[in-house]
């Protein structure tokens, strides 16, 4: 575990050098990575989203590709394509960039719903079908894909079964004025990603996301987690509740988060701090609280107060 906290603490101030002032969304991050699942981040232009995604992969020591979704990209563009091979008479497979291990697919509403459902497969199942035939892609394997809030013109909203694939919505924010004074500094001559190197590699990266299994996760815990989820479904200010699919993301992102964190056990405060992160882009109000300006962060800031958190102190650890 020594190890583990030393190259996540590693992994973080890698980061920090390059995004200044976004600790608790660098952390989110990390902890979908270490947790197997896909991160969608959800902000305006220019506040560091594809620089957060190449600093972590290079930190990690993962191949990294970049995906400009448009409306006239094709799923070959995604996935690949079988080129003919005049010297040996023989259709050849040439993959595309979804086969590195961490992607981001930049602006992924601007990608047509048949482009949007190339990634579908990978997110899911860890493979790619062509031509009839499938390629396992490599492990680990992270999809991170971005999204202008504010821009509507032109785009394509990912539908509730590609939302439900992110472990993840993250946003990072604009820095303060004092973190922006220091971009400025830091950028004056050159961009620090330029001087970023691995701290681990895609091999120790693997084992660590088998060591985030091992987290113990208390009773209680599981019992007040899968609360949270069934309230979702019961709300009456939601038509679409939580999905299973939610609750296993919930659960996984916990026990990365307390890894992060340098905890061998899951707490109340844990998943209390990634409700929000986890839940919120599955829900679907109903059109009258949409028209009563109800949103589903306010739902679920509501869910947390209404669901006891059990008692226990620090019996969380394991016996």
């Amino acid at each position: 575990m020594s190890s583990f906290r030393s190259i996540i603490n590693e992994i973080i101030t890698n980061v920090e050098r390059v995004v200044l002032g976004k600790r608790e969304a660098i952390r989110m991050a990390l902890s979908a990575v270490l947790g197997g699942g896909h991160v969608l981040l959800e902000d305006v232009p220019g506040v560091a989203k594809t620089i957060l995604v190449r600093t972590l992969a290079i930190s990690s020591g993962c191949t990294f590709a970049r995906i400009q979704c448009t409306p006239d990209l094709l799923p070959s563009d995604v996935t690949g394509v079988s080129i003919f091979n005049q010297k040996t008479r023989e259709f050849e497979f040439r993959p595309g960039p979804i086969f590195n291990q961490i992607i981001i697919a930049d602006e992924i509403n601007r990608a047509t719903p048949r482009t949007q459902s190339a990634f579908l497969e990978a997110m899911g199942e860890g493979q790619v079908s062509v031509d009839g035939k499938t390629h396992v892609l490599q492990k680990p394997f992270i999809v991170f894909a971005t999204q202008n809030p504010v821009e509507h013109e032109g785009t394509f909203p990912l539908p509730e079964a590609q939302l439900d694939r992110f472990m993840m919505k993250l946003s990072i924010g604009y820095p303060s004025l004092i973190e922006e004074a220091k971009i400025l500094e830091i950028t004056r001559l050159s961009h620090p990603i330029d001087t970023t190197k691995p701290v681990t590699d895609a091999n120790a990266l693997l084992q660590m996301q088998a060591s985030v299994r091992e987290i113990f996760v208390h009773e209680k815990m599981r019992e007040y987690l899968l609360r949270i989820i069934s309230r979702t479904r019961d709300s009456t200010h939601l038509s679409l509740g939580a999905s299973p699919r939610a609750s296993m993301a919930l659960f996984r992102a916990a026990q990365a988060f307390a890894a992060v964190l340098g905890r061998g056990y899951v707490i109340p405060d844990d998943i209390k701090a990634l409700v929000h992160p986890v839940l919120r882009h599955r829900l679907i109000l109903n059109p009258e609280s949409r028209l009563r300006r109800v949103t589903q962060e306010s739902v679920l800031r509501d869910i947390i107060k209404e669901v006891p958190v059990p008692a226990g102190g620090g019996s969380w650890k394991p016996k």
